[in-house]
């Protein structure tokens, strides 16, 4: 089997050419933006007609939550057109296109878990661009997976966890947001699930369309704050108790409008592909690592 991985030097990206490295029944070709910019539509299907892959894994996205409140033409651009490119050129060759999106394409005041087919309401130009990523690979690449996923960290790049960690060495007290839910989601087990899939479609499992994929149990920003501190603490990364004080949204005012809840209901994908929700818990056994 031969994958296509685009944003390689993002969380997952990086832990997607990690296991794949791992597999030698895999042929991979592993880009990020220096090799293949995938807002440019001819170079996509430049690299993708030459390739020729089986599955495109797409893991390159604009994140920058609030700054895409002042730069909506590019975040559209990132994840709007070069998804589609990608979607577009994946077709041309018969190719599988897994799609990462997010948990922001909802207006997060549901109560309860959002499954697949609720309704979608963005809130912000990032949750817009992504939904908007969304429709067009649907459109343009019938054989599609799109992965929506919520609160990724990992050993690299920047996320909750490593900022956490990087405040504790300076503070003994910070506040947390405490009316935000969701699922915290290791990138190493979004890269493992989209393998999973790309590797489940090839043996025959074309249950193609959207899946939701984050981690459980479900906890506040707040409550994933003092977790982290717990176990850097128990982990002796930490010699102190950090203070951490529950705050509400209207305390901690952004640019973007954040989803109260962003509890996605992961059944469908456990369901159709055999994969367990992440758990994040187990993913900051080794704290260290994130420094």
């Amino acid at each position: 089997m031969k994958i296509l991985v685009t944003g390689s030097n993002g969380q997952v990206g990086r832990c997607l050419v990690k296991q794949l490295s791992q597999m030698p029944e895999i042929e991979f070709l592993a880009v990020d933006r220096a090799q293949l910019d995938i807002t440019e539509g001819s170079a996509v299907a430049k690299l993708v007609n030459e390739f020729k892959p089986y599955a495109i894994i797409n893991a390159a996205a604009y994140t920058a939550v609030d700054k895409a409140e002042q730069e909506l033409e590019l975040s559209y651009i990132i994840n709007s057109d070069g998804p589609l490119f990608l979607a577009q050129a994946a077709h041309a060759v018969g190719a599988v296109m897994l799609h990462i999106s997010t948990d922001y394409v909802f207006a997060g005041n549901k109560e309860g878990e959002y499954l697949e087919t609720d309704v979608t309401e963005p809130q912000g130009v990032y949750g817009k661009s992504k939904l908007a990523g969304e429709l067009a690979v649907a459109a343009a690449c019938p054989r599609h997976i799109i992965l929506r996923t919520a609160w990724v960290f990992c050993e690299t790049g920047n996320n909750f966890v490593k900022t956490m960690l990087r405040l504790a060495q300076s503070r003994d007290e910070l506040a947390v947001v405490a009316d935000q839910f969701g699922g915290p989601t290791y990138a190493g087990d979004i890269a493992n699930a989209l393998i999973v899939m790309a590797k489940g479609i090839s043996e025959g499992n074309q249950s193609f369309g959207i899946y939701h994929y984050s981690g459980l149990p479900y906890v506040s920003w707040h409550q994933f704050a003092c977790d982290i501190f717990k176990q850097a603490k128990s982990q002796a990364l930490l010699d102190k108790e950090m203070c951490v004080n529950a705050i509400t949204s209207d305390q901690y005012p952004t640019l973007a409008k954040r989803p109260a809840n962003s509890t996605l209901d992961c059944r469908k994908i456990e369901q159709t592909f055999g994969i367990q929700p992440c758990d994040w818990q187990a993913a900051l056994n080794q704290l260290a690592r994130y420094q």
